[in-house]
């Protein structure tokens, strides 16, 4: 939901970025019927979704690396522990992006992060948070599906709009 959430969210600012979405378990599985509805619902199709793993090629060649859960993090720093300043829990990024303020348009990016990454301590993802953690639906009745992806969508703009604008002037 995310990746499709992220680029539209982009898209609507001009910001031209390579959204993916990569994950912890296996690979190849399609999108639930759930969330092929929901973001069908929203104009999205990620009918032709299937999911791949993360892998340290992946994570080192992005910019940002977010996960929904604090295990996600873990996991994409032990497979590349030069992403730790980059990687965030969508939530804790959004947290720390409204106590730091929208990225100033002259800022790169890479330091706005290191900004949002400062005073983390090493332990911070460690364990489960209700505050950092987006809750995974799998498995859950449909109401559950559609309270995550309204607290998903409500991120991603938020999000973007912390990084970007409203206008996508912020390269």
């Amino acid at each position: 939901m995310v990746e499709a959430l992220l680029r539209r969210d982009l898209d609507a600012v001009g910001v031209p970025a390579a959204v993916s979405s990569a994950g912890t378990l296996d690979g190849d599985r399609p999108a639930t019927d759930e969330v092929v509805e929901l973001m069908a619902k929203r104009g999205l199709d990620v009918s032709g979704h299937r999911s791949r793993p993360i892998t340290p090629e992946l994570l080192n060649g992005s910019d940002l690396v977010l996960g929904m859960a604090r295990e996600h993090v873990r996991e994409a720093v032990v497979l590349a522990p030069a992403v730790l300043g980059r990687s965030f829990t969508l939530k804790e990024l959004v947290r720390r992006g409204r106590d730091l303020g929208p990225r100033p348009r002259d800022e790169p990016l890479a330091a706005w992060l290191a900004r949002a990454a400062e005073n983390r301590p090493p332990t911070a993802h460690l364990g489960r948070s209700a505050f950092d953690d987006v809750a995974d639906p799998m498995g859950q009745r449909f109401a559950v599906y559609k309270r995550t992806a309204k607290e998903l969508e409500a991120l991603t703009a938020e999000l973007v709009d912390l990084l970007w604008g409203d206008d996508g002037t912020n390269p």
